[in-house]
C-alpha cells in the first residue's frame, strides 16, 4: 500500500486544482470553450454564435486566458482565440462522459 504522501498532492497543488475547476463553474466560459473546439474565433464570432455581447465574451476570455485554457494570435487588428492544448478538450470530454453516465 502506498503512503499518503506518495499519492496525495501538496496543498499548493490542491489549491491550483480547485482554482482550475472553478473556471469550469461558469456556463458562459464552458460555452466559449465548446465554440472553440471547432476552430479558432475572434470575439465577435463567439459573441454572435452565443448570442451574447462582445464585452461579456471579452470578460470571460480574459479569465480563460489568464488561467491557461485559451491562447490567442493576432492577425492585423483581429485577435483569434483557440484552446490552449488538448488537456482542455480532455477535461470537457471527461466531464461530458461523467454527466451522461449519471
Amino acid at each position: 500500500m502506498k503512503k499518503k504522501t506518495e499519492i496525495f498532492p501538496d496543498e499548493e497543488m490542491l489549491c491550483n486544482l480547485a482554482e482550475l475547476f472553478k473556471i469550469f463553474g461558469d456556463s458562459t466560459r464552458v460555452k466559449i470553450l465548446f465554440t472553440l473546439l471547432q476552430n479558432e474565433k475572434n470575439v465577435s464570432q463567439i459573441a454572435e454564435e452565443l448570442s451574447m455581447t462582445q464585452p461579456a465574451i471579452s470578460q470571460q476570455l480574459r479569465v480563460l486566458k489568464s488561467n491557461g485554457l485559451v491562447k490567442f494570435r493576432r492577425e492585423g487588428k483581429n485577435i483569434f482565440y483557440f484552446l490552449a492544448d488538448d488537456h482542455v478538450l480532455s477535461i470537457l470530454n471527461i466531464g461530458m462522459e461523467h454527466i451522461q453516465e449519471g
